[in-house]
């Protein structure tokens, strides 16, 4: 793996936290408002532009750009963001219910995404890349990073704990109660040996960052006739983490309604698939197991597997979805099927409990994690994962340090 240091865009000391903000995608633009009011710092005027911009405005209109880039610019005239006079490495710690994972902020070049040394596990849609690609563009910067995990180096541990005995630059916590510490590494040689041991990393979460980067790098190389491939536009940002550290919670499925099934002849079907347990507790304790809310309560949902085609079959999700989901309540493609929403494992199985009581849902899944050997199993094998199968917390924070593209 190839990885350098470099000039980052950086808030003061003392603006961090008022700077930091939740990746753009896990929050929607009311959320978004709702979270930078009366903050005129807050990175969400860059990520999510439309904050500043009259209600209803198409999320993926020029304007909503042209206004990202316009604070970017803004940010950095006033000195919210500041350019680093020197390059460098960062390292970032996150606390989370005294969970913690460190892991490196970096760079990857693009070539190794294009080349498969970053390994991917699902497929990108076309409108959320097009959207990172004009962001990326327009703000001439990775304002987010992709979360990028690698299986565990001792070489790599002793680096992280050396740094972590001294003082850090940032040390925030946020108002979910997730402390962020960042210390800037300014001696990176013996990190770029290291990492240039490690054969492969792994997408944990920012498909559709990696791969906006990548095609903004080929734009610009066919733009630029003395294209070379060490310009910074080649580069992308990222945070490395070691797999043992991190944390995946499930990513919960509800289906608004019941396919045209009367409640007597859904539990049949599901019957016929699955062995049932009347009496369920909401999260299950282990692979294989499934919890169903219906009718006001959990019953539990399990099987005995069997020889599979592929890693991707031996799923908990896939098994839902290719039992279920699909043959039963006619969720085609869950990518793009407007009957089931997907419910982050941070919000809880009372989330799945609400949206069936309010009549937002007919039936809810409580799922057992996928765990991060499977992930890296079904990368390895060049398979996708079904959509939302992971959802990793804590969530990294953007806005602290911010590659850009020259």
């Amino acid at each position: 793996m190839r990885i350098k240091p470099f000039q980052a865009l950086k808030p003061p000391v003392e603006l961090a936290a008022k700077v930091a903000s939740l990746p753009y995608d896990v929050v929607d633009t009311a959320e978004a408002r709702q979270l930078s009011e009366g903050n005129p710092f807050s990175f969400f005027h860059v990520s999510r532009a439309e904050i500043a911009l009259p209600d209803g405005t198409d999320l993926y209109s020029e304007a909503v750009y042209k206004k990202a880039a316009e604070v970017f610019q803004e940010f950095q005239r006033t000195g919210v963001l500041v350019k680093d006079l020197e390059p460098a490495l960062y390292l970032y710690r996150l606390v989370r219910q005294g969970h913690a994972q460190i892991g490196l902020i970096t760079v990857c070049h693009v070539e190794d995404y294009e080349r498969d040394l970053i390994k991917k596990h699902e497929k990108t849609r076309r409108a959320p890349e097009d959207d990172r690609t004009k962001h990326i563009s327009m703000t001439n910067s990775h304002s987010g990073p992709v979360f990028l995990l690698y299986r565990d180096s001792a070489d790599i541990d002793a680096l992280a704990s050396a740094v972590a005995e001294k003082a850090p630059l940032y040390d925030l916590t946020a108002a979910d109660g997730v402390q962020h510490t960042i210390w800037r590494i300014a001696d990176t040689g013996a990190w770029v040996r290291a990492f240039d041991k490690i054969p492969r990393v792994y997408i944990a979460d920012g498909h559709h960052r990696a791969a906006a980067a990548a095609r903004v790098a080929r734009e610009r190389k066919a733009a630029n006739p003395r294209h070379m491939g060490s310009e910074e536009y080649n580069w992308f940002q990222a945070v490395l983490f070691p797999a043992s550290q991190l944390q995946i919670l499930p990513y919960n499925r509800c289906v608004k309604d019941l396919n045209g099934l009367s409640d007597e002849l859904f539990q049949e079907a599901v019957s016929a698939q699955f062995t049932i347990c009347e009496k369920a507790a909401p999260q299950p304790k282990q692979p294989e197991n499934i919890s169903m809310y219906f009718r006001n309560r959990w019953v539990g949902l399990s099987w005995t597997p069997g020889p599979v085609a592929n890693p991707v079959a031996a799923l908990d999700v896939s098994v839902l979805q290719d039992r279920l989901l699909g043959p039963v309540l006619g969720i085609d493609d869950p990518r793009s099927n407007p009957r089931i929403e997907f419910i982050g494992g941070i919000r809880g199985t009372g989330e799945l409990e609400k949206q069936v009581q309010f009549g937002r849902a007919a039936v809810a899944f409580s799922m057992y994690p996928t765990t991060v050997d499977q992930l890296m199993a079904i990368s390895d094998a060049g398979e996708i994962m079904p959509p939302k199968s992971t959802w990793f917390e804590p969530k990294l924070r953007d806005g602290l340090i911010i590659h850009t593209l020259d």
